[in-house]
């Protein structure tokens, strides 16, 4: 089954149990129980679901007005070509178009057979039912994304770690080489990992939250903070000027780089208070530039502090 998708598979399989039963029951128009089937199943619990409400009440509606309009004005293609034109719109407005396909096909049952009778609508109710219960079964297995999301998480903390060992190696070395490739590629794995996570948000009906995307929000956030901290590094790098907060800062950095994945600040959040206290025990800058880069450093205080109490936030968060 190389190349054959898991969803592939559960649509294979449903198709051909839902016609299976279907003629076990001698059903007329067997095979539209695999169409419903094929139509319904979803990336996801949630969508199938919707999808399948959808498709269901459009359905009851065209089997209700259908019958309805061919008894009225007769079995010919001109009243088929009304009846769609005036079924489309009340689909639109109930918002259940996604259900046209199928209800449509409904409809043609009946101007086949050109008979509308009790035998008929519940052989349309049973294809309808056998359609909609097999596309719930086989999408009610789905694969677990769990190891998939801890694999994109571990990959989005160990860029982390490098974004902010380099920041630590800039305020050290002036002339530090660094092509700032991990703030790109770090964006890419939380796109990647955003989109596995909001599939398996939707794969849990009754689960309310997703503590995973959280997580995955909050390093959206501290990436942003991340951004705009880099711009000011790279004026104070540049800069031959060695302040003693510079250094300081700079260990800082290194040990936030090192506990990325620690939930606990309180020591990182200690050392930047002591940081603040050590700014405001220093004499006032003698030049224009040294104003300047301690103004930038104190910014990048401020930044890492930010960092920080998002991380604290939602690591308290997920703890209740």
């Amino acid at each position: 089954m190389v190349g054959m998708g898991y969803r592939t598979i559960k649509t294979a399989i449903g198709a051909g149990l839902a016609i299976w039963i279907a003629t076990l029951l001698d059903l007329e128009f067997a095979s539209f129980a695999a169409i419903i089937v094929i139509m319904c199943i979803e990336k996801t619990k949630k969508r199938t679901l919707h999808s399948i409400q959808k498709k269901f009440f459009a359905s009851l509606l065209s089997l209700l007005l259908g019958s309805l309009f061919f008894e009225l004005f007769g079995y010919n293609p001109l009243v088929l070509t009304l009846f769609i034109l005036f079924f489309v719109p009340i689909l639109i407005k109930g918002r259940i178009q996604e259900g046209f396909v199928t209800s449509i096909v409904i409809v043609l049952h009946i101007y086949t057979v050109k008979e509308v009778s009790l035998e008929n609508i519940l052989n349309e109710l049973y294809i309808i039912f056998i359609g909609i219960g097999i596309a719930l079964l086989v999408n009610s297995i789905m694969p677990s994304f769990k190891k998939e999301i801890e694999k994109y998480k571990a990959e989005i903390e160990n860029k982390f770690s490098i974004i902010l060992y380099e920041f630590s190696s800039l305020l050290k070395d002036s002339e530090r080489n660094w092509n700032r490739k991990e703030l790109v590629e770090v964006e890419n794995i939380l796109n990647q990992a955003k989109n596995v996570v909001i599939q398996d948000v939707e794969n849990h009906l009754l689960r309310k939250e997703n503590k995973d995307y959280y997580y995955l929000e909050m390093r959206e956030d501290q990436l942003e903070i991340l951004k705009q901290m880099e711009e000011i590094l790279s004026i104070v790098s540049s800069s031959e000027l060695h302040v003693t907060q510079r250094g300081m800062l700079a260990n800082i950095f290194l040990n936030i780089s090192q506990h990325v994945n620690s939930g606990d600040t309180t020591i990182a959040l200690q050392h930047l208070e002591e940081y603040e206290e050590s700014i405001r025990e220093t004499e006032l800058p003698k030049t224009r530039e040294e104003f300047e880069i301690r103004a930038n450093l104190f910014y990048l205080n401020f930044a890492i502090k930010n960092y920080l109490i998002i991380k604290k936030d939602i690591f308290n968060r997920s703890k209740l």
